[in-house]
């Protein structure tokens, strides 16, 4: 599992690119930041669309749960203004959020409250719909009867809390919980560039109940379930032609070891990222890449010239490195430790990029875009 975590999180690297568009020439508008839907083993884009909506908060911004308070933040709001309205001291508020007093927040922004305050009154419309004016997208939640609603929150929808570490992005956190990124955007006010900053604190989208299925039954207690009806009492058995035992088998295909790879061949622009052989081929959808079997401690090189656009870590904080290269073309190297390149520094091919790791596997994507192709396509 942690080695699925390491490839998906080195497209998760590709991701973080987004405002790099301008230089590179990439087309970043139809880009899914989430990445989910990529099929495997560790696809979970229909959990992760099950999340709730945020709360809306009462009058003041606030939002009360039993374990702790945050503040939504309003248009024009800073840490400073958030204080002042809810009579806290702006240094420690701006502490505890690891920001300064007076940055301007994102409409929707949470912050955290060191300590609890005396909350508002609800935000009541008169369709008798609680909303939420600080939220960018003015989620709306059912009122309670009377309208006034309740104070704090009921201790099962209480939200985790994430304190933001270094290197950790919005799709990494994300991907950690098993929520969508959007979700996670949604909860926090998050910008459009998932911008995160070490220490923040992030709600973590509480998930939502699964819908019923549209053809469950539903029976009194003690009344048991109904028994399903046959197919052949409406219809007649399809007609089935059977085999006779000593039919004879046809003898399958013999492999062909002549396919088994050491090493790719072709007239692309690209060389190996590392002396080895080719021991997972690319799969669209399962396997964006190649994974090559190499020599711990050996060299990863650049495929190509071009500059390095980023280095970021996965889950278990291993490098992955991204080069682009001229003609909208990224080289992505995961699997390696040392790193020996430095984000912006322009290589040529065969420039050391680290040193493989103690488990003797390299994976290597090649991206147009974002959008994976086949790297033994580029090869030579």
């Amino acid at each position: 599992m942690a080695k699925i975590r390491q490839w998906a999180l080195a497209a998760g690297a590709v991701a973080g690119l987004v405002s790099c568009g301008p230089q590179g020439g990439l087309d970043f508008s139809n880009f899914d930041p989430d990445l989910r839907g990529w099929g495997g083993g560790f696809d979970t884009a229909q959990a992760a669309a099950q999340a709730q909506p945020r709360p809306a908060p009462d009058q003041r911004g606030v939002i009360s749960y039993p374990g702790y308070q945050v503040a939504i933040a309003r248009q024009g709001d800073t840490v400073a203004t958030i204080a002042a309205r809810l009579g806290l001291n702006a240094g420690e508020l701006a502490s505890y959020n690891a920001i300064n007093a007076n940055t301007v927040l994102n409409p929707g922004a949470v912050v955290a409250l060191p300590r609890r305050v005396a909350g508002g009154a609800p935000v009541a419309t008169s369709t008798g719909m609680v909303s939420d004016p600080f939220a960018g997208q003015g989620v709306r939640q059912p009122a309670a009867a009377g309208g006034m609603g309740t104070p704090t929150q009921p201790a099962a929808s209480q939200p985790r809390q994430h304190v933001v570490a270094t290197g950790e992005t919005a799709w990494s956190i994300a991907r950690k919980y098993n929520v969508s990124v959007n979700d996670l955007a949604a909860w926090n006010g998050l910008s459009s560039s998932m911008t995160l900053r070490t220490g923040q604190r992030l709600l973590i989208p509480v998930a939502g109940g699964k819908a019923p299925s549209a053809t469950a039954v539903v029976t009194a207690p003690g009344s048991g379930s109904p028994t399903p009806r046959p197919p052949s009492s409406a219809e007649p058995l399809p007609s089935e032609r059977t085999t006779p035992a000593g039919s004879p088998v046809a003898k399958p295909a013999s492999p062909d070891l002549g396919k088994t790879r050491t090493a790719a061949s072709g007239n692309g622009r690209f060389r190996m990222p590392a002396n080895g052989a080719i021991i997972r081929t690319y799969q669209k959808g399962k396997n964006e890449g190649i994974d090559i079997s190499a020599a711990a401690g050996s060299t990863v090189a650049a495929a190509g010239s071009g500059t390095v656009a980023a280095i970021t870590r996965d889950t278990d904080n291993v490098p992955i490195v991204v080069v682009r290269h001229d003609g909208n073309l990224m080289t992505v190297y995961a699997g390696l430790e040392d790193v020996a390149v430095s984000k912006g520094q322009a290589v040529s091919a065969g420039t050391s990029l680290g040193k493989v790791r103690s488990q003797g596997v390299v994976h290597f994507e090649v991206r147009n875009g974002f959008d994976s192709v086949d790297p033994e396509k580029y090869l030579n």
